[in-house]
């Protein structure tokens, strides 16, 4: 039997410390590397061909997204497993788009865990429960209810404080193409300023706060 090469990508040594000893008890699995943040996983992973990848979302130098953009555009063969305790709209769509096959939750059951790596490897999706209750319910909403991945980016930003203008600087857009966002956020939340529009995305776990 192939044995599933897995690379572990996390900044809390106690968590990679706890996957590895999870996962070396599996014979069916092989923990090839550790990294402690999204560009050495993106080294490591050129290095050292993984199968899996199970990729934190919120690491330094470079994050999770953004790792896993990178790894599935320069090994496409290389599936990346999220492995986070974040759940909202600004994290689950994001790493989907990036090319993520599967998102799981930290507090999933390990057996959970094993099937989702073995489904990772297999290219097929493996969704937490709760992820995949949330993006039927974004298909099941009407059409002018759902924001797009750049609107929940704006949103995100937002709701940390930021100013059009710093939001247009760190998305490389316009202040008027912030402004343009911003009304059609409203629309679709159905309100009509940027409080109400940061307590309604709260509420309903578009965004959440900074941690």
């Amino acid at each position: 039997m192939k044995r599933v090469r897995i690379l572990i990508a996390d900044d809390h040594p106690v968590v990679r410390t706890g996957l590895e000893g999870m996962l070396a008890g599996q014979v069916e699995f092989e923990v090839v590397g550790e990294a402690t943040n999204g560009q050495q996983a993106v080294e490591l992973a050129d290095k050292l061909h993984p199968d899996v990848v199970l990729m934190d979302l919120r690491m330094p130098e470079m994050d999770g997204v953004a790792a896993t953009s990178e790894i599935r555009r320069r090994r496409p063969d290389t599936q990346v497993l999220v492995l986070t305790t974040f759940d909202s709209d600004a994290d689950i769509l994001p790493a989907i788009e990036a090319g993520a096959t599967g998102y799981l939750l930290k507090d999933a059951p390990r057996e959970d865990l094993f099937r989702a790596i073995h489904a990772a490897a297999q290219g097929e999706s493996f969704l937490a429960p709760a992820v995949a209750a949330r993006l039927v319910g974004r298909m099941r909403a009407p059409a002018e209810e759902a924001l797009s991945v750049r609107e929940i980016q704006v949103l995100t930003m937002i709701s940390q404080g930021a100013s059009n203008k710093e939001v247009g600087r760190q998305l490389h857009i316009s202040e008027a193409t912030v402004k343009t966002h911003l009304i059609h956020i409203f629309e679709k939340l159905g309100v009509s300023d940027r409080t109400q529009a940061v307590t309604v995305a709260l509420q309903r776990g578009i965004v959440r706060l900074k941690q």
